[in-house]
């Protein structure tokens, strides 16, 4: 699991959908004035240099926030989360790509905190420095699975927990979904982000079937595909599980998900879902 470096992949089709997300959710729950506690399970680098030999030796930033650098005229969800990159890159060039600890430290307030959770021992660092002048940011070289336990319910009472693991192991997606009924078992009210990667369609029914199996009554389902097994091996599309999601996210990503299905697809086989999985 440790091998896994996050800077291959940066600012992939993946990471479009599952940041326009995160920034649709963020923007609506700081929206109170109450302090919220965001917490990342798996934070890796913070930052990420698409330049770099990985992101250059896989490219796939190509297949993502590449395609949509100069495009104005896009779905607000989509139009904010290009803001939040143009912001990053302080530049007209492209050339960095943020991370999810970033977009969420830049939306979040004074009285907001943020827990991030990392065991890389080359990204831990690096993310660290990033945050060293931050007060709000907590960093912890742990494994987020077990390490997130102890940070809910939060103080704030209020909170967003993503979880976005690298499925190496075959048994994580079980890990996964077991991390996600404690931390919902022990904190109820809090807002849940769970990505996994689409690899196989019967991964995604044996997903439905397990979280229908926890007593988690509100479940809504995103996912894009930008192609189909058949023309794009490997990772051809991505979905984000989201526990308790706030009333206006459904009607953003309406928009939202069927655009990026257009701009992001390699072929006329992309397309996109969104889902009630378990009804209140």
């Amino acid at each position: 699991m440790l091998s896994y470096r996050h800077a291959y992949h940066a600012g992939n089709f993946a990471d479009v959908m599952k940041h326009v997300v995160l920034t649709s959710l963020l923007k609506y729950l700081t929206q109170k004035d109450a302090g919220l506690c965001y917490i990342d399970t798996h934070a890796g680098a913070g930052s990420y240099d698409l330049r770099s030999e990985y992101a250059q030796k896989t490219g796939e930033s190509g297949l993502g926030i590449s395609k949509l650098w100069g495009t104005r005229d896009a779905p607000e969800a989509v139009k904010d989360y290009l803001a939040l990159v143009h912001q990053f890159n302080s530049a007209p060039d492209l050339t960095k790509y943020p991370g999810s600890p970033w977009f969420a430290a830049t939306l979040l307030r004074p009285q907001d905190r943020l827990a991030l959770c990392e065991m890389h021992s080359s990204d831990f660092p690096l993310l660290k420095k990033m945050f060293a002048k931050d007060r709000r940011v907590h960093c912890h070289l742990e494994d987020g699975y077990r390490f997130s336990a102890g940070l809910v319910p939060p103080i704030e009472r209020r909170g967003l927990i993503l979880m976005d693991p690298s499925y190496e192991l075959s048994h994580e997606y079980e890990t996964a979904i077991a991390t996600l009924g404690k931390l919902h078992r022990q904190f109820s009210t809090g807002t849940y982000v769970l990505w996994y990667p689409i690899l196989d369609e019967r991964r995604t029914v044996s997903l439905r079937r397990h979280i229908e199996n926890l007593p988690i009554r509100d479940v809504l389902h995103l996912a894009l595909r930008v192609a189909d097994r058949k023309s794009l091996p490997g990772m051809y599309g991505s979905g984000v599980i989201v526990v308790n999601p706030p009333w206006t996210l459904r009607g953003a990503m309406e928009t939202a998900l069927p655009f990026l299905a257009v701009e992001l697809g390699t072929s006329d086989k992309a397309t996109s879902e969104i889902e009630q999985w378990v009804n209140e």
